[in-house]
């Protein structure tokens, strides 16, 4: 019997086009090319899954085929965009990890607001922000303390899919969406439409949103230099190599004193050593050395 790995043609299972070893291997391969994830698409029956249709509306005949226009075809480069809006995972809510946000608005927020109050300017990034729900969450907590009133403030959410990206600029959610959300919050920072909560324009105005591959380190500078980074539940998904880059990128894009702050499964033990470890009341997260 041949081996899965060796098979050179589709193996079909009914209608559907079965995925061999190695097409998973070299879809693996342009996907991490891409964007760095590796955990998560290690199985051939979910790249199988998310994106076996694809064949069909293409008219090819194997995932070799597939990848092969991924890497080759002048469409490739947008169809790459597409899978990735596919194979990735989205879900997320208002008020995620709570007790991390109780450490932003008591320790954190004083911080900035003691040292940053010379120039009275505050820029926080959230990356892989999804569908926004994180970007409008900090916002609200930012109207709440009621000291950045009269600063020059932004909360830039930036995410890999251009789709999520889209629904948050909507600024307009689902019941799911407030989960963990209190009810003083629903009332008086969102309003209904269309049976359906958005986000009131004095939350919106704080807020902005672009498509952003974090592995494309370069393109950080469009932001500017940021006060504090939120990339909760994100670096989990890369490879070793490529946090390796995106945290590196982090701190060339803190500014002095500037916080990083992860999802609570994630660490840079082994990933660097260039930051320091903060242990706040609430939580541990990160600082660029400096003021």
């Amino acid at each position: 019997m041949k081996d899965r790995g060796s098979t050179t043609n589709p193996v079909l299972f009914g209608t559907r086009i079965r995925i061999t070893d190695e097409e998973t291997r070299l879809l693996q391969e342009v996907i991490h090319d891409y964007c760095g994830i590796l955990h998560g698409v290690d199985s051939g029956f979910f790249l199988e899954r998310r994106i076996g249709s694809r064949l069909d509306a293409l008219g090819l005949a194997s995932f070799r085929d597939y990848y092969h226009f991924l890497r080759y075809d002048p469409a490739g480069p947008r169809e790459l965009e597409d899978m990735v809006e596919r194979i990735t995972t989205h879900e997320t809510y208002f008020f995620r990890e709570q007790y991390q946000l109780d450490a932003f608005r008591d320790e954190i927020l004083p911080d900035l607001r003691r040292r940053l109050a010379s120039k009275r300017r505050l820029s926080i990034w959230s990356a892989g922000c999804s569908t926004g729900e994180e970007v409008y969450t900090i916002a609200i907590l930012l109207l709440e303390d009621g000291h950045f009133r009269d600063w020059a403030v932004r909360v830039v959410g930036s995410d890999v899919s251009r789709k999520v990206v889209a629904h948050a600029r909507t600024a307009l959610y689902g019941a799911s969406s407030f989960r963990q959300t209190d009810a003083h919050y629903q009332r008086r920072y969102f309003q209904e439409h269309e049976g359906k909560l958005r986000v009131r324009d004095e939350v919106r105005a704080l807020c902005s949103f672009g498509q952003l591959n974090l592995l494309t380190t370069d393109r950080y500078q469009v932001l500017g230099t940021c006060d504090l980074i939120f990339c909760r539940n994100v670096l989990m998904y890369f490879s070793e190599p490529a946090r390796h880059r995106v945290v590196d990128g982090f701190y060339d894009n803190l500014s002095p004193g500037g916080y990083l702050l992860l999802g609570h499964s994630e660490s840079l033990l082994n990933v660097t050593t260039r930051f320091d470890l903060v242990h706040l009341s609430k939580d541990l997260v990160y600082r660029r050395p400096g003021i």
